[in-house]
């Protein structure tokens, strides 16, 4: 009974699930702690305080709050943003500075005919049965 147990929390799958879902949260109350400490309050300084929830409207005793909707959409857009500018954005840059030093498989080309990969050395293409140089 435990042996089976033992063997699905040590599966490499279940261990880097639960890794990845740690370091989302940690994640995830960092950008909290960036955009509710210093966004919002960046965001009041020039604009006033961006706190919305004493709006609302009643109709027939019914009250619509719209004022936390609207907090709540300037939330998502302000995590967004900071997620985007601050994580998205470097990592895009360093993603593609890092792909810029990559030479091409030396061992593989592309058949000119039907452009699928062979070995370099091929005179004849194994998909489509062109000859290449």
């Amino acid at each position: 009974m435990f042996k089976g147990f033992k063997d699905f929390i040590l599966k490499g799958n279940v261990v880097d699930m639960a890794v990845g879902v740690v370091v989302g949260v940690a994640f995830g109350n960092l950008v909290k702690a960036l955009v509710e400490d210093f966004v919002t309050p960046l965001i009041g300084a020039f604009g006033g305080t961006p706190d919305f929830s004493s709006i609302i409207f009643t109709i027939n005793n019914s009250k619509f709050m719209v004022g936390n909707l609207m907090n709540s959409i300037l939330s998502f857009l302000s995590v967004s943003a900071v997620i985007y500018f601050f994580v998205v954005m470097p990592m895009n840059k360093l993603t593609k500075k890092m792909k810029s030093g990559k030479t091409e498989d030396p061992t593989e080309k592309a058949c000119p005919q039907c452009l699928s990969v062979i070995p370099a050395k091929a005179k004849k293409c194994k998909f489509c049965a062109s000859s290449v140089k």
